[in-house]
């Protein structure tokens, strides 16, 4: 991180919202053909800005705003990975002993970083896992180790005794972290900390096995974090409410939707609430039914639209009657 300015975590001026650096570690025990043994990914704000393939075997940029770091920085990535990839191998196989394994493939993964979030100071986080499950939690208030069943306190008993583990993540978390987030918050600019508000709408579903449902679906927004809720009233539907995970659109905005069931005919009484930091309140909308004026109005297109087709149908049969005078008459 030495060609990244430092900047003072206590007197720095962020940006509006929440913002994150997150690192994701993952070892294989068996690397095959087209999965590499070890793999690290860093994100900002969601934007994967940084990679390490032991198949590549270097640190790479993959984001435009990271390609002009020098290119120290990147030597200095590669360098401290590839030490790290070393680290996790000695690991891999004591976690191995633990659970009587001595083949097959195992995962350990890691996943470590920091948060600003606006109003509420900063945090860090540190969790450890094994095959897909927890396996450790560093507890930065206290510096100890959480373990999450029986054999993880085997890890934990062991990383107890090299105390300096627990100091080093907590000085890297509170410190480091936050100053290398504010700087590439400064490297990535506009693309990091825009805003765009959600475009929100409601629609009404029937179907035989689910009844009648309202769906609140907002899309085109960013960042990723939103708040999307179902309300009667002034009681909130949470447990009534299925929530599809928040997906990106492709464009480099987010979307997601909210569905809740209704007895017919009180549709519009359940309005969808919606929070989104590119709003400057929250949004409610409600569905809307279509009204008499909607009907007439789409009465009058289909008049309309079977009165031409009446009219071209009349209109051709005349022109090939006039052609079928004009061939007799030829004749």
């Amino acid at each position: 991180m030495a060609q990244l300015r430092e900047v003072n975590s206590d007197n720095k001026s962020w940006p509006p919202g929440t913002h994150f650096l997150r690192y994701h570690y993952l070892f294989l025990s068996e690397p095959g053909p087209h999965l590499p043994q070890f793999l690290v990914r860093g994100c900002v704000n969601h934007q994967n800005f940084i990679q390490f393939d032991s198949h590549v075997g270097k640190a790479e940029p993959q984001v435009p705003w990271m390609a002009h770091v020098d290119a120290q920085y990147w030597e200095t990535e590669t360098q401290k990975l590839r030490a790290w990839a070393k680290l996790q191998q000695g690991e891999m196989r004591t976690l191995m002993s633990y659970y009587n394994q001595s083949s097959g493939t195992h995962t350990i993964q890691l996943m470590l970083g920091c948060e600003v979030q606006e109003g509420s100071g900063s945090r860090g986080f540190w969790k450890f896992g094994y095959d897909g499950q927890d396996h450790l939690m560093l507890e930065l208030e206290t510096l100890s180790w959480v373990s999450s069943h029986l054999m993880s306190r085997k890890t934990k008993h062991r990383w107890e005794t090299e105390r300096h583990y627990a100091s080093y993540y907590k000085a890297y978390l509170g410190s480091l972290c936050l100053s290398s987030l504010h700087r590439y918050l400064e490297l990535g600019g506009h693309s990091l900390t825009h805003r765009e508000q959600p475009t929100v709408q409601v629609t009404r579903h029937s179907a035989k096995d689910v009844g009648t449902t309202l769906r609140c679906y907002a899309w085109s927004f960013y960042p990723r974090e939103i708040s999307v809720s179902w309300w009667l009233g002034e009681k909130e539907l949470s447990q009534e409410t299925k929530r599809l995970e928040t997906r990106p659109s492709g464009d480099g905005t987010y979307q997601t939707w909210a569905v809740v069931r209704v007895p017919p005919g009180k549709e519009t009484q359940y309005r969808c609430r919606v929070q989104h930091s590119g709003l400057s309140q929250a949004l409610t909308v409600a569905w809307e039914s279509p009204s008499l004026r909607e009907v007439d109005a789409i009465i009058l297109i289909v008049g309309l639209e079977i009165s031409l087709g009446i009219g071209v149908v009349l209109l051709t049969m005349w022109c090939f009657r006039g052609s079928w005078r004009s061939i007799a008459g030829i004749a």
